[in-house]
């Protein structure tokens, strides 16, 4: 839950915050839940007594989080944030949509910025050590794009002597720095920061999770410069829900709700509705239910 001195954090800054603002119309039907029905002094009473959350998720990532004309967020991760919080009796007129990217994601859970971050967000053991992931609840995987007419890059073993933009903080930036050193890696805080160093010839190839890249393809098909998805992934990047590291009630909670979704065809449907309209069909995570030390 988010505290005054927090919201003046989150205010300095210069975060986008906005409300969702749906209407009824094709809204997910969201029972009413009692506090009472969670553990007393959970995060899920306190949610649920609240009527509110605040979910930190991308607005710039089509298919998984894109900031739509009414403001809020869209796409795969959006969706089962929705879902979590209708589990707790809380419709969209109640979350709290926070942008977040990927060097801020950690510090805000930490700080309670956010009650959790849904935002194509990998599971990892160095990640582990300042927070917890409820999940995975989908397996994406480091691909690379180019423009549809570079011939030049056909996988991450032609990358040397390459202009490589990925985004600070991110998994598949820290990959190339380790594993392709003689790459050159720009960095920026966010993948679109990307995508017109890309379009200009300033970078070679722009670097991030699959789903991501396939969604920026899409949107550039209609272009006078189109891009492509080169090469197969080159790694797994297991999507997690973050929560703060001491919570271990909240995040099997989450566990919990995440598996119920994968037998009750509701993941699925939130996939087809969303990233499924431009990529396969998924095969179904299984849930990590690791142990923090």
């Amino acid at each position: 839950m988010l505290t005054p001195t927090k919201w003046t954090a989150l205010g300095a800054a210069a975060v986008l915050a906005l409300a969702a603002c749906g209407s009824d119309d094709g809204a997910a039907e969201v029972e009413e839940v009692e506090a009472g029905e969670f553990p007393e002094g959970s995060t899920m009473a306190e949610l649920a007594e609240a009527g509110e959350i605040t979910i930190g998720t991308k607005f710039d990532q089509p298919l998984f989080g894109l900031q739509a004309p009414s403001g809020a967020p869209e796409g795969f991760d959006v969706e089962i944030a929705k879902i979590i919080a209708g589990e707790l009796g809380i419709d969209e007129g109640g979350i709290e949509w926070v942008e977040t990217v990927s060097a801020n994601r950690e510090p805000f859970i930490v700080d309670g910025t956010v009650d959790m971050v849904v935002a194509t967000y990998t599971i990892n053991d160095e990640r582990k050590e300042v927070i917890s992931f409820a999940g995975p609840y989908y397996i994406a995987g480091q691909s690379l794009m180019t423009l549809a007419d570079n011939d030049e890059i056909e996988g991450p073993e032609d990358l040397a002597g390459m202009s490589v933009c990925s985004v600070e903080g991110s998994t598949p930036a820290a990959n190339i720095a380790e594993n392709y050193p003689d790459a050159e890696l720009s960095l920026f805080a966010a993948y679109t920061d990307c995508l017109e160093p890309l379009r200009n010839g300033q970078v070679d190839v722009v670097t991030t999770d699959n789903v991501i890249l396939a969604g920026y393809v899409a949107e550039s098909e209609d272009t006078d410069v189109p891009f492509k998805i080169v090469g197969e992934q080159f790694t797994d990047e297991p999507y997690g829900i973050g929560v703060a590291r001491e919570d271990d009630e909240f995040r099997n909670w989450i566990n919990d709700v995440l598996e119920e979704i994968f037998e009750d065809g509701r993941w699925l449907e939130a996939w087809n509705e969303t990233a499924g309209t431009v990529l396969p069909e998924p095969e179904v995570p299984t849930v990590d239910r690791y142990e923090t030390e």
